[in-house]
């Protein structure tokens, strides 16, 4: 059993029970939204200033729909304190960080749908290789520091949730469909209303692309997704309480021919867009089921909202691995793409290219499909409470999540021919790498009492994570291979809010962050472990809003894992884990919007967002892991941006509106430390202009146009895992949107 209670955690644990139970004095506490739908959006925008402690950044309908953004990447970089790895340019299977936390696959942060926890297995193997599609949300939250302690399991760098369409309380529907370049399509519709207390919304996407990259030979390098969701409620209100009950279903799915092959940097200068023929049968396969219950209670005094979940997932990725290994010759993808000039790299080249033949057993390419099945489910409920104790008001707020979930590998590998720019299968029967499972029982609970002392609002928390895990080896005559482990922490949390005046707020905090060791890894591997420290301002005045963070993440122990899409498995086992020591996080956050009007009936929105983030190593230490090496105390992280910027101008009247937007990305790190491929190399920065634009046809409907990567600028994003990949290349779409 792995218990764990810093210093740290048994100071606050003190410092946060005495403050639930300490009687103080405040202003009237106002109970939020009754709708439990709402509950989780406590950062709406609204004309007064927002009192919450902790960085919290809310986007609204209104503003995805000025975009249009289907790629998520694209939509979060307007938001403070991320970091992103892109991958594929279309944002299939996005890499997001927040605050130096490392983005790949997201596995860092807890992502939600719906308030719900909506990885394949997010405490088994947290990797989000499925990522809902951005096209029924309408709004989406980020928290960081304290504000997302109750978030976990993740709480080291912050937590991300994305709410779907609402069942409409009258008749209401949308027809949206777009075409575009590179062959996209968009076909999305959503029908709802509300009939006495009974209500129902059915709304389908379908997007497609035939892909930008240029297969050599020829072939498909794009993708198709589809998403069908359908809500049922029912209202049980009466006098006494507000009470609905809901059900969710849905059903999506995804068939990209996606590769995690990439190039080599000079025939990336030539042609940035071309992919090896070598890629040729690379594809991803999946699908993804979601039912969730709801059920919610309340009135003035208190409400609780309930939900019952269960998601599953099956996908199979059917990619290059390698050359296959014989005769003592072990070639490795990454290193033939970084160092292609050497004699032998220059053949292995060659033929990844379909340039020349195999002729060697050692020539042979083999193809891998990571087949996997994953599930999720559990029982989640949440408090709210306001009360008086010795006239003194409190918001109260606790939960618990009784969490399962499961992740069945079935590896498998095949040998193939490269013969006239074509994969011939070479007849040899398939191979088992790797059959396991992994499978995790957690229990969470926390806690959070907002206090109000006349302009302060002090708010402690404490969240308890319990969680029981098992991995068996499944391969046949290795059922021995089995492993059974438990973590059990608690994580306080401290904030407080000072309203200086009905514009301007300070608020400060402290919590402690986790991230959780996967169940396949013995003890030897500590969890990741940090206390995170953030002080910032917000002013908000008739439409101008300004928020400015620092924030300081002490990490005590840094953990990474080896994934196909870092490192390819070279180097390491599939899905091992490594420790670092210790490391440090440090940055600004600066985010300001302000709404010009004319006097000739035009509004100007004008919104900017900056991020200074600074993450290096405080300990000197020798890995094995593919991105680490050799490292000294001072090393920076990989995959980091010092610089971020982001800056959104647009001009609207009452029949049209235009809006742009430009980001810039500094450079960014490929590895750390010395001793490993990339050692010193570095991403290129990059800066990217977006535009929109549309025009209401009265009752006839929005006509609009888009045109993502004004400039045409493509850079090399990443290097990971086998050679350069580049950033999306201009794409413009137009589309027209009916009403009813």
């Amino acid at each position: 059993m792995n218990s764990i209670n810093t210093p740290f955690s048994k100071s606050l644990v003190a410092l946060s029970l005495a403050a639930i139970i300490s009687p103080v004095s405040a202003d009237t506490v106002t109970n939020d939204d009754a709708q439990y739908y709402e509950r989780i959006q406590i950062v709406g925008q609204d004309d007064k200033l927002r009192t919450e402690a902790g960085s919290t950044t809310f986007i609204g309908e209104t503003e995805l729909e000025k975009f249009k953004f289907d790629d998520i990447n694209r939509v979060l970089y307007s938001v403070p304190g991320v970091n992103i790895r892109e991958e594929d340019g279309y944002g299939l299977r996005p890499n997001i960080g927040f605050r130096g936390a490392t983005p790949e696959r997201s596995k860092k942060i807890t992502v939600m749908e719906d308030g719900v926890l909506i990885g394949p297995a997010p405490y088994s193997a947290p990797a989000a290789y499925y990522f809902p599609m951005m096209g029924k949300m309408t709004s989406l939250e980020v928290f960081k520091g304290p504000a997302a302690i109750k978030y976990g399991p993740n709480t080291v760098a912050g937590a991300l949730n994305m709410t779907t369409r609402h069942i409409p309380t009258a008749q209401e529907g949308q027809l949206d469909l777009a075409v575009g370049t590179d062959g996209f399509g968009k076909a999305e519709a959503y029908f709802g209303n509300t009939n006495g207390k009974f209500g129902y919304l059915v709304e389908g996407i379908h997007i497609e692309s035939d892909g930008y990259k240029e297969l050599d030979g020829d072939g498909d390098t794009g993708f198709d997704k589809n998403d069908i969701m359908v809500k049922f409620n029912y209202d049980l209100s009466n006098r006494d309480f507000d009470q609905i009950v809901e059900f969710k279903y849905s059903y999506a799915d995804e068939l990209s021919d996606e590769t995690y092959l990439g190039l080599t940097d000079s025939d990336f200068t030539e042609n940035e867009n071309r992919r090896y023929a070598a890629s040729q049968k690379d594809r991803m396969d999946w699908e993804h089921t979601t039912a969730m219950f709801t059920h919610f209670i309340g009135n003035d005094t208190f409400d609780v909202t309930t939900r019952i979940y269960r998601n599953d997932f099956e996908r199979s990725w059917f990619k290059i691995n390698g050359f296959k290994s014989f005769g003592g010759v072990n070639s490795d993808l990454q290193d033939i793409l970084a160092n292609p000039d050497s004699e032998t790299n220059a053949r292995f080249l060659s033929i990844l290219k379909g340039d020349q033949d195999t002729v060697q057993e050692y020539e042979k390419i083999i193809l891998g499909d990571n087949y996997r099945e994953y599930f999720s489910q559990g029982i989640q409920s949440e408090l709210y409470y306001n009360l008086e104790l010795a006239g003194y008001k409190h918001k109260l707020n606790a939960g618990f999540r009784y969490h399962e979930d499961e992740i069945k590998r079935r590896h498998t590998e095949d040998s193939f021919f490269m013969q006239s720019g074509s994969l011939v299968s070479d007849g040899a029967d398939q191979v088992a790498t790797t059959t396991n499972r992994e499978q995790t029982d957690a229990l969470a609970v926390f806690i959070k009492d907002t206090i109000y002392i006349n302009d302060f609002e002090v708010t402690a928390g404490i969240r308890g994570e319990f969680i029981d895990g098992t991995y068996q080896n499944e391969v046949r005559g290795k059922e021995g291979d089995y492993l059974k482990k438990e973590t059990d922490i608690w994580l306080p949390s401290l904030s407080v809010f000072y309203k200086y005046s009905d514009n301007l707020g300070f608020f400060a905090g402290v919590h402690e962050g986790f991230i959780p060791t996967s169940p396949a890894e013995s003890s030897d591997v500590e969890i990741e472990n940090s206390i995170n420290y953030e002080v910032g301002g917000r002013y908000h005045n008739q439409g101008t809003n300004v928020e400015v963070v620092a924030f300081f993440n002490d990490v005590e122990n840094l953990k990474e894992s080896c994934s196909f899409s870092a490192s390819g498995g070279e180097g390491c086992r599939l899905d091992e884990e490594f420790n670092s020591g210790e490391a440090s996080v440090y940055g600004l956050e600066f985010t300001a919007n302000h709404t010009f009007n004319t006097d000739v009936g035009l509004d100007v929105p004008v919104s900017a967002t900056y991020t200074y983030t600074k993450g290096e190593f405080d300990t000197s230490f020798v890995s094995d892991f593919p991105m680490w090496g050799v490292v000294e105390s001072g090393d920076v992280l990989p995959y980091l941006p010092e610089n971020q910027f982001t800056l959104s101008v647009g001009l609207a009247s009452d029949k049209w509106d235009v809006n742009l937007i430009a980001r810039y990305i500094d450079e960014m790190s490929e590895a750390s430390g010395e001793g490993v491929l990339l050692s010193g190399v570095t991403t290129e920065s990059l800066t990217v202009v977006d535009m929109s634009a549309s025009y209401d046809l009265d009752n006839w409907g929005v006509v609009y146009v888009k045109l993502d990567n004004v400039l045409d600028d493509q850079e090399i994003v990443s290097r990971r895992p086998y050679g350069a990949r580049p950033s999306k290349p201009q794409q413009a779409v137009i589309g027209y949107q009916y009403s009813f």
